[in-house]
């Protein structure tokens, strides 16, 4: 661009500065001034706010078209001059503004008054003021921007407001607040990004810049971003359209278009503009903008400068005091009286009942007046050069109806700003039904003074020394004492000694003026309590007009003071309220949106875990089998060996996905995290090595909490490892355990977590911690920040699931370079401690039972049946549900339904299990599922009387399970026998039926008291009426947990218990029992056999299922 040319635009100044030679000044010829001051003339010539730019140590002024106001008489002459000169009068305020500028620091001034010189008068004009330091290529600060906005205008309204309100007085104070003060904008222009970006963010109004005819978001300032309610990364890099789709269908992207297209700035006021909100809702915003285009040197547009600033507060606060005037019947008028002029308003117009069209002079009004009031027409202090408040009241009569209104007139002298010019602002009030009211009040004296007596308002008469001559008894009864006590007083004598002086300055002007006030002040009762009293005095004249008495309304306001007290103290902590309910939803709304992501991910990992479980279980089913063909050949065996761990440690990583996913059956106990944990002591130092110090914190007086033993200890271990890798293998772990107590507050932003009491551990290691963003994703699967093949990812988010799961709560604590601290919260439990499962062994042995497989996948079910095959069993086979029930429906009976939980077509697992139940009520069904998702398994335990064999199973586990529930189904199938054959009046097979009971053998009571537990509630039943048969006491519960329960509240001389049962096992309910209570006697009740009872550790009979009643009751007189 040549030096001619440049700058661009820039309206009257943009042509001054062109035409101006530059050379002669400090600052030299235009084409040698560096880049820093021709980027801020750009910046200082294009804006819409009045700027000007003080430049060097001269202090040269460049301004824009918006300051020329500003400049007044000094405009042209001030374009290259010094501010010294050009502003001699207010060059100490300057020299100072400037010194601070020159140090790089910005400066803000609000409602600053400066005398100046306007129409070569003195006149205070008010602005804001904002100075920007300008720094130059080398750094240093050059020249010092300073934006101005002018306040006089407002000034003026806020005159206008306080006639208004001093005529309204408290009816009208809350409704005239001024507006909120626009603040100034610079705008961003040039191609010197640090010194435009330093510029930009300090712009008191909104900014943006767009580049290209995409119009990319380039730059936007704080005022901008909050104004959208986004964020730099939501906007930069960005189209409008993109990054602000909700502004299309407004036509803000054509006239984007418009203005690039033309290279014509655009500009706004007041234009409505609806923003999408963060929370996704709509909000309605008034702006004042313009579109700037941006030129390179070739003169084409290659950018747009967006700027403006928000006026919706300053157009609502405008709103407000339009509607204040137009609710209070207030009308507005300036009369001008050299010319005869008048500006009124339509209130004003409606008062004097003149119609909008018409002319308003001042001939016209006085007219108006009726003969008697027109000596009160006008200024009557006009002339003296005198400001005064002067009210005055007429009437008026109107010419739209002939009908005659009492208006009252309230206003002041305004010097114009020509000498000699002056103009009378003021308010007037249509006082009609005031004036009719008064003349009531002064032709009904006598009524008034029966009123006097009874109205329900302290009422009293005062003499001019401020005694009390005449009280009401609402007044007595207001201050606490009788009429004579007053009558004998001066107000003075019983008001609070802090209002007195405020009060006698009111008093004695109402004596020589006549000038009426309200107050708000106490008055002391007898017993010194304070009463707040709403006091307006007015005065009572004579023929003559003198003062004769004053007249005091007074009103008890005690309990609106304590109102507005408290309401004022709720208001102090309203923000503060407010950013920490907005901070508390934050975080809930965060949590939650965690929870739906964790929960989403749960539903992919365990649907991939089926299947992953399902290949497992064809790989283990098939490597058994060669097991069992392989014989004495060694290397064989050693290789099916390898491959069967291989895949018990994808079964492992499968059981981590389910945990994960919440879908694992878990098998809670009554644990002590204590015992757990020492118990892992050996296990944790061989993990961990010799350079990792592990210490125990705590674990004194812990309470119980119910969990899955097997797998809190996974992820104790798993915790432990993953400390020792970000150790490096040296440092220091530990481990605590403590009682806690959730409260309210705690869980309030948490997703499912109620208060309460919790057990607590804690594991905190020395390593290098996580970053933030690692945290965020800690308990993701398969997210990990090990190398390749050192970790599978899924350790954090497996205890994530089990914990979830267990209804506890994970949080984890890192700070880079410190360490990480895990805590987990699990609930407390009030039962005893169990002890630990006595795992189940014994010779596995098949069956010649039949059974019907039913399996969707073909590999599994033909792996499965070959397995059964090989075991004895006669095994029939079907693909899913529908063609299971036809060999149901066939005919053949079948001993034992073996059906995964996840089954396609129209008939769920569970339907058909039921279907197949009415059809051979003697059919035992066993589920397997490698998901068992919430059709059998509620909040990660297995329904009641529910059997489950998950997968991957082993040869061995498929046996043992399976005689199990053939022998829970036997013993079900002989009771039945057993009714059956009673109701017949017959017997079974080695057992007389004769309607007695066996007699009872040896030294046992005739009748013992005892508490049968099972799980399956058909043997439930059945028990129980075997062993009432016997002539027993017995009740009958689930689970070991209500049989601990019931224990604890009555005695019983037998437990007879299944071993399998849902939560804790009936080894451990055993051995619970015998230590709060040695005598009591056991039967273990199992279809595992004898020989997997050996090692209990205590004395107990077992009874092998399936068992007849002679059976039972020699188990009751062995035990």
């Amino acid at each position: 661009m040549s030096a001619s040319a440049w700058p661009r635009g820039g309206g009257i100044m943009g042509e001054l500065v062109r035409q101006r030679d530059w050379s002669a000044s400090s600052l030299g010829a235009r084409e040698d001034w560096p880049a820093s001051l021709r980027t801020s003339v750009d910046i200082v010539l294009n804006s819409p706010m009045a700027m000007v730019l003080m430049w060097g140590s001269q202090h040269v002024m460049i301004y824009n078209d918006d300051y020329i106001k500003v400049a007044g008489e000094r405009h042209p002459a001030a374009l290259g001059g010094t501010v010294p000169e050009i502003w001699p009068e207010i060059w100490d305020w300057n020299a100072r503004i400037l010194e601070v500028g020159l140090r790089g620091e910005t400066q803000v001034h609000r409602e600053c008054c400066l005398p100046l010189l306007r129409d070569g008068t003195p006149t205070d004009v008010c602005f804001d003021l904002f100075y920007t330091p300008v720094h130059g290529e080398d750094g240093q600060v050059h020249g010092v921007l300073c934006t101005a906005v002018e306040l006089t205008a407002r000034m003026e309204e806020g005159r206008q407001l306080k006639l208004a309100t001093a005529a309204l007085g408290d009816l009208n104070a809350s409704l005239l607040a001024e507006s909120a003060a626009v603040r100034a904008a610079n705008r961003r222009l040039g191609e010197e990004r640090a010194l435009l970006r330093a510029l930009f963010q300090q712009a008191p109004s909104f900014m943006a810049m767009l580049r290209g005819p995409q119009h990319v978001f380039e730059l936007a300032n704080e005022h901008y971003l909050r104004l959208v309610g986004r964020s730099e990364t939501d906007m930069l890099g960005k189209t409008v359209e993109v990054a602000l789709p909700e502004v299309k269908a407004q036509g803000f992207i054509d006239l984007l278009d418009q203005v690039y297209r033309t290279g014509v700035p655009y500009e706004g006021r007041q234009v409505k503009v609806d923003l999408q909100t963060a929370g996704g809702q709509t909000g309605q915003r008034h702006i004042d903008f313009v579109y700037q285009p941006i030129k390179d040197d070739d003169g084409a547009v290659s950018g747009i400068l967006v700027e403006g600033i928000d006026v919706t507060e300053r157009m609502e606060g405008e709103e407000r005091v339009r509607l204040a005037q137009q609710a209070g019947g207030i009308g507005t008028f300036e009369w001008f009286p050299e010319t005869g002029a008048m500006v009124v308003s339509p209130t004003f117009r409606r008062q004097w009942g003149i119609a909008d069209g018409e002319e308003i002079t001042q001939q016209l009004l006085v007219g108006l007046v009726d003969a008697r009031d027109q000596q009160k027409v006008g200024p009557s202090k006009l002339a003296l050069g005198q400001n005064p408040l002067e009210y005055v009241e007429y009437r008026v009569r109107r010419p739209v109806d002939g009908e005659v209104r009492w208006i009252a007139r309230q206003g002041e002298v305004l010097d114009g700003r020509v000498p000699g010019q002056r103009r009378y602002v003021g308010v007037s009030f249509d006082v009609t039904e005031r004036r009719q009211i008064e003349e009531e009040l002064m032709a009904s004296q006598e009524r008034m003074a029966a009123i006097f007596g009874q109205a329900s308002v302290g009422l009293s008469e005062l003499g001019l020394d401020g005694r009390f001559q005449r009280v009401n008894g609402a007044l007595c009864r207001m201050l606490g004492r009788s009429a004579e006590e007053l009558l004998s007083l001066n107000m003075n004598d019983i008001m609070h000694p802090d209002d007195v002086p405020g009060n006698t300055v009111l008093f004695q002007r109402l004596v020589e003026t006549g000038e009426s006030f309200s107050l708000e002040k106490r008055y002391l009762k007898p017993d010194g309590t304070q009463v707040w009293v709403s006091s307006s005095v007015s005065r009572l004249v004579d023929e003559q007009g003198h003062t004769r008495s004053l007249i005091a309304v007074k009103t008890d306001i005690t309990d609106r003071r304590r109102v507005e007290k408290a309401l004022h103290e709720l208001n102090e902590t309203l923000e503060h309220r407010v950013e920490q309910e907005v901070s508390e939803r934050t975080k809930a709304e965060d949590a939650l949106r965690q929870a739906q992501k964790m929960e989403a991910v749960g539903q992919l990992t365990g649907g991939i875990a089926h299947d992953f479980n399902n290949v497992l279980q064809i790989i283990s089913g098939n490597l058994h089998l060669l097991q069992h063909l392989a014989g004495t050949d060694g290397l064989m065996r050693q290789r099916l060996d390898t491959a069967i761990a291989a895949v018990e440690r994808g079964a492992k990583l499968s059981s981590h996905l389910l945990a994960f996913a919440r879908r694992q059956p878990l098998k809670p106990v009554v644990a002590d995290l204590t015992r757990v944990v020492r118990n892992m002591d050996a296990l944790l130092r061989r993990a961990l090595g010799e350079a990792i110090d592990i210490v125990l914190v705590g674990g004194g007086g812990l309470w119980n909490t119910l969990v899955d033993r097997s797998q809190i200890e996974n992820v104790i271990l798993n915790l432990a490892i993953n400390a020792r890798d970000a150790m490096d293998g040296a440092g220091k772990l530990t481990i605590e355990l403590g009682n806690v107590v959730l409260d309210e507050q705690y869980v309030h932003n948490l997703v499912d977590v109620p208060a309460g009491q919790y057990v607590m551990l804690s594991v905190t290691d020395t390593g290098h911690g996580m970053s933030g963003p690692v945290l965020q994703r800690a308990f993701e699967p398969f997210f990990t920040t090990k190398p390749e093949g050192a970790g599978t990812g899924l350790g954090l988010s497996m205890a994530y699931g089990f914990v979830t799961q267990s209804r506890g709560h994970i949080r984890i604590y890192s700070e880079p370079g410190v360490g990480t601290g895990v805590k987990i919260y699990l609930p407390r439990s009030l039962m005893a401690e169990a002890d630990e499962e006595v795992e189940l062994s014994g010779v596995v042995t098949g069956g010649t039972e039949t059974v019907l497989v039913v399996e969707d996948d073909v590999g599994v079910r033909t792996t499965v049946v070959d397995m059964l095959g090989a075991l004895g069993y006669t095994v029939l086979k079907a693909e899913d549900g529908e063609s299971a029930l036809a060999v149901l429906h066939s005919g053949a009976q079948i001993d034992l339904l073996f059906t995964d939980v996840i089954m396609p077509g129209p008939v769920s697992s569970t339907e058909m299990a039921r279907q197949a139940r009415e059809l051979q009520p003697d059919i035992a069904v066993l589920f397997t599922s490698g998901y068992a998702q919430d059709v059998i398994v509620h909040e990660g335990r297995l329904d009641a009387g529910v059997e489950l064999l998950s997968k991957p199973y082993r040869r061995e586990e498929l046996a043992r399970k399976l005689r199990h529930v053939l022998a829970n189904r036997q013993q079900q199938l002989r009771a039945r026998q057993f009714e059956a054959a009673s109701a017949l009046g017959g017997g079974t097979p080695g057992l007389d039926l004769t309607g007695h009971a066996p007699e009872p053998q040896g030294d046992m009571p005739t009748s013992m008291k005892i508490l049968v537990v099972e799980d399956n509630l058909d043997s439930q039943l059945m028990v129980c009426e075997l062993v009432g048969m016997l002539g027993h006491t017995v009740s009958g519960v689930s689970d070991g947990e209500s049989a601990w329960q019931l224990l604890s509240e009555q005695d019983f001389d037998i437990l007879f218990t299944d071993v399998s049962l849902p939560g804790m096992s009936g080894i451990a309910l055993a051995r619970m029992v015998l230590r709060d209570k040695p005598g009591m006697r056991i039967i273990f009740s199992t279809g595992y056999g004898k020989e997997s009872m050996d090692e209990l550790g205590f004395s107990a009979s077992v009874l092998r299922k399936p068992y007849d009643l002679l059976e039972l009751q020699a188990a009751l007189d062995q035990s």
